[in-house]
């Protein structure tokens, strides 16, 4: 793989820490139910694969909603829970900033790939991270397969210019990785997110940072 050009970063358990608000946005969906709700760090293991795989998960196995209207009805509450809770205990990791900065001098383009939808990544990246110059930000969208389905990160090559080989894949989960390596990126995978190292080498880390500034090192 030559140089890299082009970093296309995760969003939720990557650039943001956004745990404790899906996690409060999910519970009130179980409370208004009468069903038990989970600890913050269980949402760990319901995030990633979008918001739709993310309400299914919460529920107990003998209380799931059904696919279709059930389903549907349950997304529309967990989305309005959130659109009142996104930016309460949210932040970017610490390091982010400073990642951020040292990819603009070095003039490689950013860019953001996420499975939460595509109007609530917009707003994440305009409210926390708006300060740099995203070339590229993509949610779930319509018609569009989700991670780790390697079109959105084929898409935001195309938008970059570049070759898929020469941009780096950054997240926190298997999904990610296997989104970068499907669509022949380098993925490398972090520490700090809701997943942990065994899953990120199993699913195809090429490399992996405890700290955001490590990133500038496998750039290198």
């Amino acid at each position: 793989m030559g140089a890299i050009k082009a970093v296309i970063f995760d969003l939720d358990g990557t650039l943001l820490d956004t745990l404790g608000d899906l996690a409060a946005s999910g519970n009130a969906v179980l409370r208004k139910r009468g069903l038990p709700e989970h600890s913050k760090e269980a949402f760990c293991q319901f995030i990633g694969d979008g918001m739709a795989n993310l309400v299914r998960r919460i529920f107990p196995e003998d209380a799931k909603p059904a696919e279709g209207v059930e389903l549907e009805a349950a997304l529309a509450d967990y989305k309005a829970e959130y659109s009142t809770r996104w930016r309460d205990t949210t932040r970017p990791y610490d390091g982010i900033a400073e990642l951020l900065d040292a990819l603009v001098v070095r003039d490689i383009a950013l860019g953001v790939l996420s499975n939460k939808a595509h109007a609530f990544t917009e707003q994440c990246v305009s409210e926390f991270v708006g300060d740099w110059p995203w070339a590229v930000v993509l949610g779930q969208r319509d018609g569009i397969p989700h991670k780790p389905d390697p079109a959105g990160a084929i898409e935001a090559a195309e938008r970059f210019g570049m070759k898929p080989e020469e941009c780096a894949f950054v997240g926190d989960s298997g999904v990610d990785m296997q989104t970068g390596s499907r669509a022949g990126m380098l993925p490398i995978g972090v520490l700090w997110g809701f997943r942990g190292a065994e899953e990120l080498r199993e699913n195809g880390a090429k490399g992996l940072i405890e700290r955001p500034g490590q990133l500038l090192d496998l750039l290198a």
